[in-house]
């Protein structure tokens, strides 16, 4: 190996030393980031519904992720809060206001909009959580 060579993998090597840390953070999920217009750390979730990042949940049929909770606005002024990670292999699910179910894009499991599979391969429902509306701040209750 000459001199030439040794520089390039040490300086190659340091490269990958620095970067490497960041390119795997940047992989992780961080559910502590809120979008604008919702509030709520820890065990809850709050949405001011007059905020222009929630105005998909003031009509039925509306949907919208937050914290990796899937908000649906069923209609009648009834909302539903479930998991929006698919229960088969982690994917993240969406509503489909069309057919009114929750679908997966991976592999095709099927879900009511309260979490329960209507088609696998999903082993197992999604988790819903309590959510109550008072005013135009809508509450979901995560533990």
């Amino acid at each position: 190996m000459n001199r030439r060579d040794l520089i390039q993998r040490v300086f190659l090597g340091g490269a990958v030393l620095v970067l490497a840390p960041e390119v795997l953070n940047s992989c992780t999920k961080d559910s502590s980031t809120n979008p604008s217009g919702t509030g709520g750390t820890g065990n809850k979730i709050e949405l001011d519904l007059t905020q222009a990042a929630n105005a998909a949940l003031n009509n039925t049929g509306g949907s919208l992720i937050v914290r990796d909770v899937l908000i649906i606005n069923t209609g009648g002024g009834n909302f539903s809060a479930i998991s929006s990670i698919c229960t088969h292999q982690g994917c993240t699910v969406g509503y489909n206001s069309g057919t009114g179910k929750v679908q997966c894009p991976c592999h095709g499991s099927v879900y009511s909009t309260s979490g329960s599979v209507i088609s696998g391969p999903a082993p197992r429902s999604l988790t819903a959580y309590a959510i109550s509306l008072s005013g135009n701040m809508l509450t979901i209750a995560l533990g």
